[in-house]
C-alpha cells in the first residue's frame, strides 16, 4: 500500500511542476506596464483638473488593464 502512495505522489509532483512553469510571460509584463502607465497619466490628468478623462483612464487602468495583465494566459495549441 505504501508503494502505491509513492507512485501517485511522484506523478503529482510532475503535474505540479508543469503548472508552475513561468506563470507570467512577456505579454503579461507589457500589459502590466501599459496599465501602470495609464494609471500614472490618469493621476497627472486628475491633478491638472481634467475631471472627465482622468477618472475614465484610472478606471480602465485599475479595473481592465491590470486584471487583464494578471489573468491573461496564452492558449495552448491542441494537437489533432
Amino acid at each position: 500500500m505504501t508503494d502505491k502512495k509513492i507512485a501517485v505522489s511522484g506523478q503529482m509532483d510532475s503535474v505540479k511542476e508543469e503548472n508552475r512553469a513561468a506563470p507570467f510571460t512577456l505579454t503579461n509584463y507589457l500589459l502590466f506596464a501599459i496599465g501602470l502607465l495609464d494609471i500614472i497619466i490618469g493621476w497627472f490628468l486628475l491633478r491638472g483638473g481634467h475631471i472627465t478623462i482622468a477618472p475614465i483612464m484610472l478606471i480602465v487602468g485599475y479595473c481592465v488593464i491590470i486584471p487583464l495583465a494578471i489573468m491573461y494566459r496564452k492558449k495552448k495549441a491542441e494537437n489533432a
